[in-house]
């Protein structure tokens, strides 16, 4: 994450790599990358077309203005859109072509084409294919919805929620208009069926509520029959009508049992009001074992059975009749050989009359509707509700019954009776189902516990053919129970695996709460060993959950134990672990408030994280806290690092900027020409140099990879200006000196000519010094002054004359001590002959340096010096004036 950092400027390669690195940066933002992209495909172009034509920038623009023409004139004439793009050479043409592609196969080509060459259009390829392909994919999820929603037409059942999840589904689908017309007809029609599904069930809940009204209150006259007709006619026209399959089944049962007992209440009245009969006359057994039979009655048993219970049944009405017998069956033999009951030789005699109240008529209604109810259920085949209704029956209490009532009554439990006789005998058979079936389970080799769950199922059906059918035999039984143990054995066994592992897992459960007890008492955080703690913590926690199944009854205390042990284990961990996430946090802070600028900032960033290594090593945090926390430390260390990476980027524009400013200067530089005297180019040159260093140190710093070279030709710039310039100084110089020396000799030679005796021709004099060049102002006055003296003393009388003689006699030692003092200042040597002389006189002059409080002159002040000297009027002889001159050549030459 840090090698960018310890990267030298001077290891990118090549300034061609260099370039192309910059390049490759810069075309990450889509409007430097789209530029880049058309200059490539410019110089591409270029290369391709015109790289063998010299000049060719009118062919060029005759090409793009050509080709930007039949740009505009395509007019939709995709092909040779294609064509243009695939050929030109001109970004722009490219692009204003590339709007009239629009179909898949061009916009795949054009987009392959140019994928690397140019980018705006390679986007507008992509972006109009991405389009395409959503439209695409748009219509398949529609045609698959419509398919859907037919196929939810064709179902037999259709459901709300299936055309709930079709409709969510077509809800985020964008559909063309064709699709989105077929879809709703389809909807439509789906919603029509579920529209007609709940008038159909509506319909037949409002015919279940009538016909139970209709069977509570069965009213007189023909009107309930015929309201019942109509109800059944209609619930006919439902079973019939298309939508019928979703009617729930317990609902359509309901309904079966409402007509069934809304007829039965409806065909009373009328078996009541029809008169009873004279006597009844039991049938004989004959009859009675001729009609058993006739119904296939199973064996011998059960036809003994069968006639037994009609007796009994019979019987058991007769007396709830008020003792009214009408006959009495006789007890069947062998179950063929039954002997017949004798009818009675006179009427019975008539019950005495008893006031009927209305309780006893309201508990006389709800007796009748119980044994209405029951013989429905009998109809029905609901063997068990039947035997419900009876055991009501029997426990009600009643008044007097009529004979018709009695007789129904009787009906009803014969019938009762020979069902149960089927059923016991079925029963029986579906006893030997699973006997036999439950024999065929150990070879079935199912999972355990699907084999106890079809071991139990088999008990419980066992359990309720006893409750319908009646108890089996013993025999049946046993072998039956046998059959379940063998077959339960092998889930037996797992089960009891099963039950000790749970029993050894409370074992190690009790074992981890005695070692997490042990921890408490000799804690680790006493030696602080957080570490330690952590680990032993985390170890005890996922052995814990590795644990397998424990009793439930054991289950919460160990959990509990364990819990409260961790809580006392882990509590100074804990706070602990709070003091460091403080500090987790504190480093981060710390993060966030570096500079990203300061240039200590990777250092001390690097610092933060060894230290954060440490506290990790030392304390390991919960994982995802510990996970959460980094996270945001190398949030905090990226943003600083992306921060320096925007000022590195910042810098380096900056140091680009710098450059392109520095070499403006050096292209000045070496551009410069200085025109005019000597004088003139020597100001100028001056000039450009100081302006050049004032703009050099004001630009700042530069890439450390141009740093030298740039500096190298700054430096070569300048060293060829200087020397230019100190070639014109030192011809100004040469030029100044020469012409001092020779005024200097000219005002020698006057002064000598003064003191000479004989004539002194001033006009030749005057001559000789304007055809020399003028000096300086401060040694043209001096120079001049001095001449002026001695063109006087030499015009005046003998008398002043000879006065300037002598004044020039007497300045010849003064003017000695003067050139030797000079000398010795200058560090001229002044020949063996003054060598006694030299050697006094530095000691004067060490002693005026040290007087004055610095060693020796500076150049200024030896000049002032030697223009004094020159001021000085003196006669001297060849060897001075050499010795003057070569001080000259030292002094003046230095002071100018």
């Amino acid at each position: 994450m840090f090698e960018f950092l310890f990267k030298r400027p001077g290891e990118k390669g090549t300034d061609t790599q260099a370039a192309q690195g910059q390049q490759a940066e810069a075309g990450r933002g889509d409007k430097g990358g789209d530029q880049r992209g058309d200059q490539r495909g410019d110089q591409r172009g270029k290369q391709g077309s015109g790289s063998a034509a010299p000049g060719g920038a009118d062919g060029k623009e005759a090409r793009r203005a050509e080709q930007a023409a039949r740009a505009r004139s395509l007019a939709g004439d995709e092909a040779a859109a294609v064509a243009l793009i695939l050929q030109s050479e001109f970004a722009d043409v490219r692009l204003a072509a590339a709007e009239h592609v629009v179909s898949q196969p061009a916009l795949e080509q054009v987009q392959a084409a140019v994928r690397n060459t140019d980018r705006r259009v390679a986007k507008l390829m992509q972006g109009r294919l991405d389009a395409i392909r959503h439209r695409q994919m748009e219509q398949r999820q529609a045609e698959a919805s419509i398919a859907q929603a037919q196929r939810l037409l064709q179902e037999e059942k259709l459901t709300p929620n299936q055309v709930a999840d079709l409709d969510r589904l077509w809800k985020v689908i964008d559909a063309p208009p064709q699709l989105a017309a077929e879809f709703d007809r389809l909807r439509a029609a789906l919603s029509a069926r579920l529209e007609a599904q709940v008038d159909l069930q509506r319909a037949t809940i409002d015919a279940l509520a009538a016909l139970r009204k209709l069977a509570a209150a069965p009213g007189n006259g023909d009107e309930p029959l015929q309201e019942l007709e109509r109800l059944s006619a209609e619930h006919a026209a439902r079973l019939a009508a298309p939508e019928h399959g979703t009617l729930p089944r317990h609902l359509l049962t309901d309904v079966d049992a409402a007509l069934e007992a809304a007829r039965a209440a409806l065909v009373r009245p009328v078996a009541a009001a029809e008169p009873p009969p004279a006597a009844v006359v039991p049938a004989p057994a004959s009859a009675v074992s001729s009609a058993q039979a006739s119904g296939s009655a199973p064996d011998g048993e059960q036809g003994r059975m069968q006639a037994g219970d009609e007796a009994g049944s019979v019987e058991a009405g007769s007396v709830d009749a008020g003792g009214a017998e009408p006959g009495a069956a006789g007890e069947p033999g062998d179950g063929e050989n039954a002997t017949p009951a004798q009818p009675a030789a006179a009427p019975p005699r008539p019950p005495k009359e008893k006031k009927i109240t209305p309780a006893d008529r309201e508990a006389n209604e709800r007796f009748m509707a119980l044994v209405e109810a029951m013989d429905a259920a009998l109809a029905q085949g609901q063997l068990h509700t039947a035997a419900e209704l009876d055991k009501t029956l029997k426990d009600s209490k009643t008044g007097r019954l009529t004979a018709q009532q009695s007789e129904r009554l009787a009906h009803v439990r014969a019938e009762y009776k020979r069902l149960s006789a089927w059923a016991r005998w079925g029963g029986n058979v579906s006893r030997e189902e699973l006997v036999h079936a439950v024999e065929e389970l150990p070879a079935q080799n199912l999972p355990m516990s699907e084999l106890a769950r079809k071991v139990s199922a088999m008990r419980e059906r066992w359990k309720a053919l006893d409750s319908v059918s009646g108890a089996a035999p013993k025999s049946l039984w046993e072998k039956f129970d046998a059959a379940c143990t063998a077959a339960y054995a092998p889930a037996a066994a797992h089960f009891r695996h099963l039950a000790d592992e749970r029993h050894a897992n409370a074992a190690k459960a009790q074992a981890m709460v005695d070692e997490v007890n042990a921890l408490v008492a000799d804690s680790p955080a006493a030696r602080e060993d957080w570490r330690g703690l952590a680990s032993a913590s985390q170890r005890l926690r996922q052995a814990w959950s590795r644990l397998g199944t424990i009793d439930r009854k054991d289950k919460k205390r160990l959990d509990t134990a364990f819990g409260k042990a961790m809580e006392t284990l882990m509590a100074p961990l804990e706070e602990q672990r709070a003091i460091e996430v403080a500090r987790r946090e504190q480093l981060i802070e710390e993060v966030y408030k570096l500079d990203p600028a300061d240039r200590h900032t990777v250092d001390t960033l690097r610092g933060l994280q060894e230290a954060w290594q440490g506290h990790a090593k030392a304390l390991p945090l919960e994982r995802r806290q510990e996970q959460a926390l980094w996270q945001k430390f190398r949030a905090a260390c990226d943003t600083i690092f992306a921060k320096r990476k925007e000022s590195a980027h910042a810098a380096d524009h900056g140091r680009k900027a710098h450059l392109h400013a520095r070499e403006a200067i050096c292209a000045q530089l070496e551009e410069f020409t200085a025109e005019g005297d000597d004088k003139a180019r020597q100001a100028a040159i001056g000039k450009a140099l100081r302006e050049a260093a004032s703009a050099w140190h004001a630009s700042g710093p530069v890439p450390r990879a141009a740093e030298a070279r740039i500096e190298g030709r700054y430096r070569a710039a300048v060293a060829k200006l200087q020397g230019e310039a100190d070639t014109l100084r030192k011809r100004a110089g040469t030029a100044q000196a020469n012409a001092l020396r020779d005024k200097l000799r000219l005002v020698q030679a006057l002064e000598n000519a003064v003191a000479a005796p004989g004539p002194v021709e001033a006009e030749g004099w005057q001559g000789r010094w304007a055809a020399l060049p003028p000096l300086p102002a401060d040694h043209e006055r001096t120079l001049h002054g001095r001449f002026n003296a001695a063109l006087q003393a030499a015009a005046a009388d003998a008398a002043a004359r000879g006065a300037y003689a002598g004044t020039l006699e007497a300045n010849r030692s003064r003017l000695l001590a003067e050139v030797l003092r000079q000398e010795i200042v200058a560090g001229i040597d002044s020949g063996a002959e003054f060598a006694r002389d030299r050697l006094r006189m530095q000691v004067e002059v060490l002693q005026d340096s040290l007087k004055s409080g610095h060693k020796g002159g500076n150049a200024g002040s030896q000049a002032a010096q030697f223009l004094q000297l020159c001021a000085l009027p003196a006669l001297l002889d060849d060897r001075t004036a050499s010795r003057i001159e070569a001080l000259f050549r030292r002094v003046g030459g230095e002071g100018r």
